[in-house]
């Protein structure tokens, strides 16, 4: 072989493999890779992103609550020094977005630079996998990210459900608009682009590192480059990015869910982005019916003619479940679809509402495990009733918003359902039940020994610590008691049943015109003033740390069939010195006594009777976990006969004496409990 043959053929050979290996380079100033179709590329996928047999990327995919990530496998240098601005860049993607079920949406996807390619702290839903509710706008999340959106989620201001945006370590975009392009020509209108279901379409995102300048431009795979950008911003970028950052796809799926599929992708460093070779690309994925067999068109006349002579009896048996599915719908829960869900799903998730199914029963409803026909995620079903409209817009209202909240101590709040008279709340199913099962050795339970416990009420403290201060909006939930906190597979504790809950706005006062909740966790200033608050959830929190830790009711009787109070009990103890033998007698002696007393005390600091005596929740962790001392205590400083000192000097008056009455008597005089009384 001659060398001039020699050279001719290595000379070929990159260009045969440029498709599909990527020529790698990190630490250069001309970095570029070029994918036509994903088949033994190397990149780095988590969560549900796959690469299929036929080389696409598939991020996520039908099923519901889901992220998925696909991140270049090493981080590229898009700084020439710790100081250095950030350079030019330009890549370029393929990519489509396909649904089982027509034009239901399912959140959408990013393309993102960013510092990590650990997204485990991202939540799925409207935070698309990227970041989560409490670092949105956080300046150290250092992401740069591109949004290629399909729902409009009013709390990131987005402008419509098809929509691209520019984003800077948040979801609400600096600049978005309409997904679309602007026609190459004379005239250069702009041609709207659906995002859902269009087929293949061609993204093409540039900075320019001299002015600054970022442009996002689309269009359907095929078609020349518009000339004019979808979208221009100017930002300088050296404020965002690290001097190594990872660059990939993320993306996600709510209650509606959805194909986020990538086919081809390229990047350039100071160079543009190499050309996709649309020829070489792998097909979308095909999610329709398969095509029907010849022996079904052989079939399918005589089977129309048998359904011509059956259509009467269907015709009723259709009419028949439409009465049984029936539910209330209104103009203003159009904005709620994503949380609303279809009574007949309800319906076959409980098998009828069974009583086979039938896990609780409380004062505000009966409770139901599911089993969901769509996702196959197990829930539970909670049953209320209400006898008006008023108040009812409100109520769904702050279920869809508490719908939002994501803490490893709340039980998730998916979602609701209305029909006729009845409102269907839907909740994650928590394996072990409630707690009260547990503490009070009902259903032949396993008793609880002390290092559970305590993680418990520590894991409870975390959560109330997250709806008073670490959400977006105040949550006071209303009902803290053991019925309310439930138990996953692994016996972590959860604060749940939201259906008492309120919210508003940190820095303004709530307000609440009836009293709710549950007799024996009821601060005296709410019996007074129906004024629920933060530290009403904590006076309620101590009574059930009491529980937990005596494993008695909050409120028991006597041999006499009087009621007694759990707490007057606990301090007689104290007052006697015996304060260890308020403990639990079931647990025989085997519990750490230190942790016992700081329980005990810590129970009667939360359920002062003195709203500003009460701790908030953040002191009430730092305490159980040893972080800051208990205060020194004395029996005396629990005293209810500070009861009568409050009602002489006119702070609360006789409603407190009523509620908190001495042990041998209890009248709770006309307190309203009501779903209306909200």
């Amino acid at each position: 072989m001659t060398t001039t043959s020699m050279k001719l053929i290595l000379s070929v050979v990159p260009i045969l493999v440029v498709g599909f290996i990527p020529e790698l380079s990190t630490g250069n100033d001309h970095g570029q890779f070029v994918y036509a179709g994903f088949t033994n590329s190397n990149l780095t996928l988590d969560g549900a992103a796959r690469i299929t047999s036929t080389g696409v990327i598939e991020l996520t995919n039908d099923t519901a609550r889901i992220k998925g990530h696909a991140v270049y496998p090493s981080p590229l240098r898009f700084r020439l020094s710790p100081d250095g601005m950030v350079q030019s860049f330009s890549t370029s993607f393929v990519f489509g977005i396909l649904s089982s079920f027509g034009d239901i949406r399912g959140h959408g996807f990013a393309f993102f630079i960013g510092p990590s390619n650990d997204f485990t702290e991202a939540f799925p839903l409207q935070f698309l996998g990227l970041i989560n509710s409490t670092n949105n706008g956080s300046s150290i999340n250092q992401i740069f990210a591109i949004e290629l959106d399909t729902i409009l989620n009013t709390e990131f201001g987005d402008i419509n459900n098809n929509h691209v945006g520019i984003d800077i370590n948040s979801l609400n975009s600096l600049r978005s608009h309409t997904a679309g392009f602007y026609n190459n020509g004379k005239n250069g209108t702009f041609t709207n682009l659906s995002l859902i279901g269009s087929g293949p379409i061609q993204t093409w995102v540039e900075y320019d590192g001299n002015t600054t300048q970022i442009s996002v431009t689309l269009a359907p795979l095929g078609m020349e480059k518009p000339v004019r950008p979808l979208l221009s911003l100017t930002f300088n970028l050296s404020t965002v990015l690290k001097e190594q950052s990872y660059i990939g796809f993320s993306s996600s799926t709510g209650l509606s869910t959805g194909h986020h599929c990538v086919l081809g992708w390229s990047f350039g460093m100071n160079s543009p982005a190499p050309t996709i070779d649309s020829t070489k690309l792998p097909k979308l994925p095909y999610l329709g019916p398969r095509p029907a067999s010849k022996l079904l068109e052989i079939i399918l006349p005589i089977a129309s003619a048998v359904l011509v002579l059956a259509i009467g009896t269907i015709a009723v048996i259709l009419v028949r479940r439409h009465l049984r599915y029936k539910e209330v719908h209104e103009d203003w829960e159009v904005e709620y679809g994503p949380h609303r869900f279809a009574y007949k799903d309800l319906y076959f998730a409980t098998k009828g509402f069974s009583s086979k199914n039938l896990i609780g029963v409380g004062g505000f409803g009966r409770v139901y495990k599911g089993v969901l026909s769509t996702s196959k995620s197990e829930v539970a079903v909670k049953r209320v009733s209400y006898n008006s409209k008023q108040g009812i817009k409100q109520f769904v209202a702050e279920v869809v918003s508490l719908g939002h909240l994501q803490h490893k101590n709340v039980v998730k709040l998916f979602g609701y359902c209305r029909r006729k008279g009845e409102l269907l709340l839907v909740y994650e199913y928590m394996e072990n039940g409630s707690l009260d099962k547990y503490l009070y050795g009902e259903e032949r339970r396993s008793i609880l020994d002390w290092g559970q416990r305590f993680k418990i009420i520590k894991a409870i403290a975390s959560g109330l610590l997250y709806l008073h201060e670490e959400w977006d909006k105040v949550v006071i939930h209303r009902d803290v008691k053991p019925n309310n906190v439930l138990l996953d597979k692994d016996m972590n504790g959860r604060l749940g049943d939201f259906g008492l809950a309120k919210l508003y706005d940190h820095g303004t006062d709530p307000q609440t015109t009836h009293i709710v909740g549950t007799i024996g966790y009821l601060a005296p200033e709410l019996v007074h003033r129906g004024k629920a608050t933060t530290l009403t959830d904590v006076f309620a929190f101590g009574i059930f740390i009491l529980e937990v830790t005596c494993g008695r009711k909050a409120l028991t009787e006597d041999t006499h069939n009087r009621q007694v109070m759990l707490i007057d009990w606990v301090i007689q103890n104290w007052n006697k010195d015996s304060l260890l033998d308020s403990v639990d007698t079931k647990l025989q002696g085997n519990y750490d006594i230190d942790e016992a007393f700081l329980a005990l005390k810590l129970g009667l600091l939360c359920s002062h009777p003195f709203p500003d005596a009460r701790p908030k929740m953040r002191q009430v962790l730092q305490y159980l976990e040893g972080d800051v001392p208990l205060p020194e205590l004395l029996p005396a400083h629990f005293s209810f006969h500070m009861l009568a000192l409050m009602k002489n000097e006119g702070r609360f008056g006789s409603s407190i004496v009523s509620l908190y009455p001495s042990p041998t008597m209890m009248d709770v005089g006309s307190i309203s409990f009501s779903l209306d009384g909200r």
